[in-house]
């Protein structure tokens, strides 16, 4: 039995995560749980079935816990990481990996330097019209790639999600709506994934340039943005992300010279292509495998699975050209990211 231990738990894909361990054919327990906040780190405990602890050493140096999940508040992820690579721990960091690219970059370093199987959340990745994707691309099966699209986007400023009488984020989860915990608003926490996804397919930024705004004002944060990216091999990218969208009908549309492919939010696939029999811009069904989620491959790799994992140095990439897009939107201009 492999152990693991909880080091912060305020994220709202905790207990995601929690199901996920509890699901788990395999043999995987959290030994304990800490957070910042006793009474949240109790309640994560008890869906455990484990302890929860107000000493954070005593995780760190417990030779019996193997690897670390962070879910903690991202204004708190440098010193953590720091604390966990420093224990020869692996670790999961829920995404974003940091709120600047000088603490993610840093954190890159630490993770790099430990050597420790490292992961984060940017589940998007293992969805079979994704992977279909990026097969095409790589293929050159679509031809020279001139413009991509991704959106993703859901109505948390709108609806309530899990108690009718709040929102998506009252029940324990506002601090990922104040940006001096979160970093972000909606544009970067959902836009996360988009980017990561259009880096993954298409490599590293250029600039960007971005609006972003709000208009319903139910947090205290942005609520929506639109953002243009110029990546280094010339191909034009957008990038839309919000919480005050009913409906996320097209997911990812990328065009080139010999064909162009787009997914709906739902995962069906439309192409048309010269270069494969069929291919009329009508729904195409062959679809690869999907993979597990992020954090099942996180546990796939600690069991010594050769699974497709985020490393650091995207994870820290991705903060850096999310940053540069809320610099870009505030100043009107195009920004360079930071690269280390």
């Amino acid at each position: 039995m492999k152990q693991l231990g909880y080091v912060g738990v305020a994220h709202i894909h905790t207990p995601g995560f929690v199901r996920r361990i509890n699901d788990r054919p395999d043999e995987f327990k959290v030994k304990a749980v800490w957070d910042s906040d006793s009474a949240r780190a109790q309640i994560t405990a008890d869906q455990l079935n484990t302890v929860a602890t107000d000493d954070l050493d005593s995780i760190l140096n417990d030779d019996e816990i193997e690897a670390i999940v962070i879910a903690s508040e991202t204004n708190v992820h440098q010193q953590l990481v720091e604390k966990v690579t420093a224990s020869g721990k692996h670790l999961f960091v829920e995404k974003p990996l940091g709120i600047k690219a000088k603490d993610a970059y840093a954190m890159q370093k630490a993770i790099d330097d430990a050597g420790v199987i490292f992961q984060t959340g940017f589940f998007m990745r293992g969805e079979a019209h994704h992977l279909f994707i990026k097969q095409l691309i790589e293929d050159g099966t679509l031809g020279m790639i001139t413009r991509v699209r991704h959106s993703n986007a859901h109505a948390g400023s709108l609806e309530p999600k899990f108690d009718p009488d709040k929102g998506w984020f009252e029940d324990g989860w506002m601090w990922m709506t104040r940006l001096e915990e979160a970093g972000v608003g909606a544009y970067g926490d959902l836009g996360a994934h988009a980017l990561d996804i259009l880096m993954w397919l298409l490599g590293d930024v250029d600039m960007v340039t971005a609006q972003i705004g709000a208009k319903i004002k139910k947090y205290e944060c942005d609520e929506f943005g639109e953002g243009l990216i110029r990546f280094k091999n010339g191909v034009l990218g957008t990038l839309g992300a919000g919480w005050s969208d009913i409906w996320d009908p097209v997911r990812i549309l990328v065009a080139g010279t010999q064909g162009t492919v787009y997914a709906t939010g739902d995962g069906k696939v439309y192409l048309k292509c010269d270069n494969l029999d069929g291919a009329d811009g009508s729904e195409w069904t062959d679809l690869p495998d999907a993979l597990p989620h992020a954090f099942d491959l996180f546990l796939d790799a600690l069991n010594g699975k050769d699974v497709p994992l985020v490393t650091a140095k995207e994870a820290a990439d991705r903060t850096a050209v999310m940053e540069a897009m809320y610099i870009a939107a505030e100043s009107n201009s195009w920004v360079k990211p930071q690269t280390s």
